[in-house]
């Protein structure tokens, strides 16, 4: 199976090692010094599941080096995703499938947009990684999984069998029937974890300990639930619970992978989670305190000025 992943960082480079610890047409595109790092020394992945080195890599900053693929997994920032859309077309074949690890919930809809329902599929990872220094990915935690899943619930040859490399490939992965619901479950999280790490500069544990932090965390995760309800998608009615489980549940030194952003004065991808938030709730009439605040604490660092 040919696998494209657009998009090398910690999410890309993370899971397309581990694909091509088995599969080994897989193929990475980065830029920049990351790029030049991969082709001089290979790709290393420094993970508490197990290292991988992969000294051989084929690795461009260009999509029409490698031709058509099977598969696109779309991993950049969610501010470069117009962008990527543009420059994966060279590897778009009429049965290539595309799916979007991304943050959020934007990417796939501007696959969808661009290349129609029937050729992307719904996608969400769960992982903590930052690139440590170019070529080199720090998996922290032990949290590491795909899910994906048809929009309609149903399923194809082509998607069950990038299933199945996944499994072949020892990555943590489910194939989902209902992917909407598992991509709002994680947005309704990510949003609140992002915006309240990043505005306290705290990890989970010191903000989960505090009564004050913690009643804004949830309150941020029940305003995200609100607006998913009103956009008729169906989330299990204790889902803010399971949220403030699995958060106790994490590392107490964990942080957001946008707070690594914020602390290396890169750019934030604020305005597609908290602020994304704030503008559906002002369309659906949802107040939105929490996530309001948020933006206001971090809009001055979106841009990608240092902290």
């Amino acid at each position: 199976m040919k696998i494209l992943i657009f998009g090398s960082g910690g999410v890309g480079g993370y899971f397309g090692s581990r694909l091509l610890s088995y599969n080994k047409e897989v193929y990475f595109i980065a830029r920049g010094e990351h790029l030049e790092a991969i082709r001089k020394h290979g790709l290393r992945v420094i993970s508490k599941l197990g290292n991988v080195y992969n000294e051989v890599i084929n690795v461009s900053d260009t999509v029409s080096d490698f031709g058509i693929v099977d598969v696109v997994i779309l991993s950049v920032k969610l501010y470069d995703t117009a962008n990527a859309v543009k420059a994966i077309e060279p590897a778009i074949g009429p049965k290539t499938l595309l799916v979007s690890f991304q943050n959020g919930i934007s990417g796939a809809d501007i696959l969808v947009d661009t290349f129609g329902p029937k050729q992307v599929i719904g996608g969400s990872s769960s992982i903590a990684t930052r690139v440590s220094e170019p070529g080199v990915i720090v998996h922290t935690g032990s949290m590491a999984s795909l899910i994906f899943g048809e929009w309609d619930g149903g399923t194809r040859p082509l998607t069950e069998k990038f299933f199945e490399v996944c499994k072949l490939a020892k990555i943590d992965v489910e194939l989902s029937t209902n992917i909407n619901r598992v991509i709002w479950s994680k947005f309704v999280f990510l949003s609140a974890f992002s915006g309240i790490t990043c505005t306290f500069r705290q990890p989970i544990g010191p903000i989960l300990m505090n009564n004050e932090k913690r009643q804004l965390f949830q309150n941020a995760l029940e305003e995200t639930t609100k607006i998913a309800l009103a956009m008729g998608i169906v989330l299990p009615s204790d889902l803010v619970n399971q949220r403030m489980t699995f958060a106790e549940g994490l590392p107490v030194d964990m942080y957001s992978s946008m707070y690594h952003d914020l602390n290396a004065g890169k750019r934030l991808e604020l305005p597609w989670l908290s602020g994304l938030v704030v503008d559906l709730g002002q369309k659906f009439k949802i107040n939105t305190p929490a996530h309001q605040f948020f933006v206001e604490k971090l809009s001055n660092y979106s841009s990608g000025t240092k902290n």
